[in-house]
């Protein structure tokens, strides 16, 4: 198997999980939680229905053959895009997905207008349509694949393949297909109950609709990178589908650049229990935010990921749509205790997020007492007829939210697309008190300009940096620690995606910086913070005892977290999930063999 590109670094966390798990999804979940070793080939005989897709993900193809007159300037292709996205085609797509009662992994197969059976036909012959009406230019199947689920042998994941105009790439860091993915499937309290009606608006007839649409939208264009749409099933039984294809991947040496998990994208009513990091207020709406969950924060191509989406979307659309959209770079890789699809695809090395509705209509277990809330229930519906008209006049799911929501999927999807070369590294380096310099590897790429990511105390980047050289220095303030990664720009000004970081502990005019040994205990990020925190620690030599302790106080002592991390070289990291509703000042350390090796402050604050 051909070495990974620089994007889909492979590393393993040591993980331990203090939440309840309240339900079979989060139980299986939290087996899929476990490095990929523990999992792979869970699936057998994974293999697409259509030999046309199996050939374009081999790169056996005439690029040609797909090709399109439509505009090429991706700048003009992702404003034109945004404009032809339609909340109707969103709408009718969900009012067909809710006629077929329930889409129950298990369900029915056989019924034409029950089951899904009868919804996955459906959606298959919604992507063939598509195709039809621009020149053929998706193939469309089945990633059919076997594993017992809800007493089921057999099923289908639904995919479209747009193929690119590139059959090679200019150089191994810019490899790899896009994956535009949403869960089909739905469910009520039980997960294998196939009898109740399982409608499944929000969870996820929403992000179905939205991968849908963004097939119908991008067909007419020919990007250089293959985008994949991708609708899976048993992700509500333990992600399943999406392991299936994240396993095809791996075993046929199929490059991965990016994977888009939309689940849960229509919504915009807070539930009493959603899971946190959520929506803090029942009944509070949010329908111009939108949560981008990645796993990591140091060091991390998931996280940069979720960082060029933000940005490509700040750069291209935002002053061009009626409704700008916030896009928040969450902290944890989902919400408390919860998972998606994009999982399986970061256990194996891949850059993968996923997108979220601001706010989401309950946890998922209507076995709580007291739960009242839509999610996993026959209530997840499109809305009410609360004056018995005949007619929905209260609305769950947000139409126009979700086109908004669709935007920024196709944007990224678009810029991602043009398979921009990557450069190899960068490193950094502070040439005095209030500077630092980067030189970054080119790969052998062709290139305008470079763009250097910059940040210090948040998932986000703090600045943008734009040189003509591979070689750059600027200004920064002391007294911080700066994490930097570099892209390339290409002739239309698009950018690639940003490299793995590089960190400088910025000293001050009257500060050496001495050699780094020993371990590093760096301030938690973001701080402030208000849901979840990542913390770090650098090991530079490896200590004799292998096992760390993470160990957070309140400023009287009392002890409010511990977690056991087994170290290795480099960085190390844990992310830290209060929720809401606590504030005040707290202690975190780091402690190998019980002896602490440095404390610092961190701030909760409440949302």
């Amino acid at each position: 198997m051909p070495a990974r590109a620089p994007f889909k670094w492979l590393w393993m966390k040591s993980v331990i999980f203090t939440s309840k798990l309240l339900n079979m999804k989060h139980i299986l979940l939290s087996l899929l939680l476990l490095p990929s070793a523990f999992v792979a080939n869970a699936q057998t005989n994974i293999h697409f229905t259509n030999s046309a897709q199996t050939n374009v993900l081999a790169g056996n193809y005439n690029p040609g053959a797909y090709s399109s007159s439509a505009i090429s300037d991706p700048h003009e292709v992702a404003v034109s895009i945004e404009g032809n996205i339609r909340p109707d085609y969103l709408r009718a797509s969900l009012e067909q997905m809710s006629a077929f009662e329930t889409r129950n992994t298990g369900s029915d197969t056989v019924s034409t207008s029950r089951g899904i059976g009868a919804a996955r036909k459906w959606a298959h012959d919604k992507f063939q349509e598509i195709s039809d009406d621009n020149d053929n230019r998706l193939e469309v199947g089945y990633l059919s694949w076997e594993r017992n689920i809800c007493d089921v042998d057999k099923h289908k994941n639904i995919v479209a393949v747009l193929p690119g105009s590139s059959l090679g790439t200019t150089n191994t860091t810019a490899a790899g297909i896009v994956i535009v993915e949403a869960h089909f499937d739905s469910r009520c309290a039980t997960g294998c109950d196939t009898t109740c009606q399982a409608h499944g608006m929000e969870d996820n007839g929403s992000g179905s609709a939205l991968v849908l649409e963004l097939a119908r939208v991008m067909a007419p264009y020919q990007f250089e990178r293959t985008i994949v749409f991708m609708l899976t099933v048993a992700e509500e039984q333990g992600l399943y589908g999406a392991q299936a294809l994240a396993d095809y991947c791996v075993n046929h040496s199929i490059e991965v650049a990016a994977v888009l998990n939309n689940d849960i994208v229509g919504g915009v009513i807070c539930g009493e229990t959603s899971s946190p990091p959520s929506c803090p207020t029942e009944n509070e709406v949010d329908s111009t935010q939108v949560r981008l969950f990645s796993s990591g924060t140091v060091f991390s191509a998931n996280k940069q990921l979720a960082r060029y989406i933000k940005k490509q979307y700040q750069d291209e659309l935002e002053t061009h749509v009626d409704v700008p959209m916030a896009l928040t770079i969450m902290s944890a890789e989902d919400r408390t205790g919860r998972g998606g699809d994009h999982i399986p695809f970061r256990q194996r090395g891949f850059a993968a997020m996923r997108f979220t509705s601001a706010n989401e209509h309950g946890d998922g277990n209507p076995s709580q007492t007291g739960y009242h809330d839509r999610q996993h229930t026959s209530d997840d519906i499109l809305g009410e007829d609360t004056n018995n008209d005949g007619t929905i006049d209260k609305w769950y799911v947000d139409f126009n939210y979700l086109a908004r929501n669709a935007a920024i999927n196709a944007n990224a999807a678009v810029m991602l697309g043009q398979n921009v070369c990557a450069p190899a590294g960068i490193a950094i380096t502070q040439t005095d008190w209030k500077t630092l310099h980067a030189v970054v590897e080119d790969g052998g790429c062709d290139y305008e300009q470079i763009a250097l990511g910059v940040r210090s105390e948040t998932n986000d980047w703090d600045t943008v940096i734009y040189s003509a050289e591979l070689e750059t220095s600027f200004d920064i303030e002391p007294g911080h620690t700066y994490f930097v990664s570099a892209a390339l720009v290409d002739d239309h000004g698009v950018e690639s995606l940003f490299t793995q970081e590089d960190y400088k502990k910025v000293v001050g005019v009257d500060e050496v910086l001495e050699h780094q040994t020993g371990i590093e205990l760096l301030q938690n990020r973001p701080n402030p913070f208000d849901e979840a925190t990542s913390i770090a620690f650098i090991i530079h030599e490896m200590p004799s005892e292998p096992m760390a302790q993470i160990q957070i106080r309140d400023l009287g002592g009392a002890i409010v977290f511990e977690q056991n991390v087994e170290v290795k070289l480099g960085v190390n990291e844990i992310i830290y999930d209060h929720g809401y509703g606590k504030t005040g000042t707290f202690l975190y350390s780091l402690l190998i063999d019980r002896e602490p090796i440095d404390t610092k402050k961190m701030v909760f604050v409440a949302n």
